[in-house]
């Protein structure tokens, strides 16, 4: 096996290890929101404590979609379909006729898909932080929150990470622990982005060029995995 094949294996490996991440801190979010953040908070205000929505009724969801997009993408075409892809290649040059064919199309497919499936991630971590960005900074009205007797807050739209961040300016009565446990959870899957765009880029730049090297030396009558 050459240097070039064993950093690609090692960078799917990698790539796998931090999608699954990803997808371990989104799934953890959306799970919170509808089984915790659900039932409300409540906080304190001129003496008295009023109930709080755990979400406001303009919550903008499609970035974590985006994120869980990439990251499932990068998982199972990249990672799971690598493997795939790596071993029947291996074995294509041991075998002939149509299922030696076959083996080697799936290898091509899997090279091809892997410039769309960098650019699905590069776009979710522009998408991700330009919306996240964009709302920095929004705080909640707590005089309209205690007028809507734990209705959905109306005013503003919001990102989970702003809403929440908003939430704990609040005085709340409780419950302050657990949201900045699981503020620290989606700040997580929006970061993590960030390495996974890194390893993903090396990984998509030694899936090309290893496939070009491979190219070159299956024309030669060698014998092996190349």
């Amino acid at each position: 096996m050459s240097r070039l094949s064993l950093a690609l294996k090692v960078a799917i490996g990698v790539l796998m290890v931090d999608s699954i991440i990803e997808l371990s801190f989104v799934s953890s979010m959306v799970a919170w929101l509808h089984l915790t953040a659900s039932k409300g908070f409540e906080f304190n205000l001129d003496g008295s404590t009023h109930p709080l929505a755990g979400t406001p009724l303009n919550m903008m969801v499609d970035q974590g979609h985006t994120s869980n997009g990439a990251a499932g993408t990068a998982f199972v075409l990249i990672g799971l379909g690598g493997i795939l892809a790596l071993s029947l290649r291996y074995w294509s040059r041991k075998i002939s006729g149509g299922l030696g064919t076959f083996s080697r199309f799936i290898y091509y497919l899997w090279v091809s898909v892997n410039v769309p499936a960098f650019l699905l991630t590069t776009g979710a971590l522009a998408y991700v932080f330009a919306v996240t960005n964009a709302h920095e900074g929004q705080t909640i009205d707590a005089h309209l929150a205690a007028s809507l007797n734990g209705a959905p807050y109306p005013s503003d739209t919001w990102t989970p990470q702003n809403w929440f961040t908003a939430v704990l300016r609040l005085d709340l009565v409780s419950a302050r622990d657990d949201i900045q446990s699981h503020l620290r959870v989606m700040r997580g899957w929006q970061y993590n982005l960030i390495p996974m765009f890194i390893i993903q880029l090396g990984e998509t730049v030694l899936a090309l060029w290893e496939f070009v090297n491979w190219r070159k030396q299956s024309r030669a009558p060698v014998y092996g995995e190349k």
